[in-house]
């Protein structure tokens, strides 16, 4: 009897042992067509709330005359498109700038950095002071930082704009009009646009004052074929 015991625990050791390791495999993200997910760099010990499905990233329907590879914002809908190719596009939930602080226009990437340090501007620090709140000269990138774990600067004629494209630390806000000009997304969302967005990429803002001229395009909704098969 002491003999079957122990053959039983031996074998219950290596049936559990056999389940984590198929378990760690089975469960891996996996993208439509089979190609393995970067895991996001973001490590939390609690997860924050994330703004409502629409938001999500996904790929859709997406007619325009723009190259691929070009980033068309529309604010007023709070979708960022990358143009994939002809007739689709990744669409990513944002945040933009709130009353008084919208803008549009046509820019460029002109520098891209991960985990980035946020500069306040003065003409901010003093808004903020007036309100009582006492904001950093400069605060290094981190977890707790409001640029999130990547941005993408916005140039025009070679200068600094001073609106970023990036993340925050703050999800919930995604779909609002909360920020000071700039296009806020989900961290995993602004690390999947980073690592396809070079520097040289075409911003094309829409927002008020239709600064950015005629842009045509068409959001023609999800894109099945493509969330199922991928590509």
């Amino acid at each position: 009897m002491k003999c079957h015991a122990g053959i039983l625990v031996a074998l219950g050791v290596a049936a559990t042992t056999l389940f984590a390791a198929v378990g760690a495999s089975a469960f891996t993200p996996v993208e439509p067509g089979g190609t393995a997910v970067k895991r996001s760099d973001i490590v939390l010990t609690a997860q924050p709330k994330k703004p409502p499905k629409k938001y999500w990233r996904t790929k859709v329907r997406f007619r325009t005359e723009e190259a691929p590879g070009t980033i068309i914002v529309d604010t007023n809908s709070k979708f960022l498109y990358y143009i994939d190719g002809p007739n689709r596009a990744t669409r990513y939930g944002i945040g933009v700038g709130r009353e008084g602080f919208g803008w549009s226009g046509i820019v460029k990437v002109g520098r891209k950095a991960e985990w980035p340090s946020w500069t306040p501007p003065a003409e901010m620090r003093a808004r903020e002071a007036a309100k009582g709140r006492i904001l950093p000269i400069t605060q290094e990138g981190g977890i707790d930082n409001p640029l999130g774990a990547r941005a993408l600067y916005l140039y025009k004629g070679g200068r600094d704009t001073i609106f970023r494209i990036h993340g925050t630390n703050q999800p919930w806000t995604i779909g609002q009009n909360m920020s000071s000009g700039c296009i806020r997304m989900m961290n995993e969302d602004v690390e999947h646009l980073y690592d396809r967005a070079p520097i040289g990429t075409k911003v094309i803002v829409i927002g008020p004052g239709n600064k950015q001229g005629d842009i045509s395009f068409d959001d023609r909704g999800v894109d099945i074929f493509r969330q199922i098969f991928g590509g």
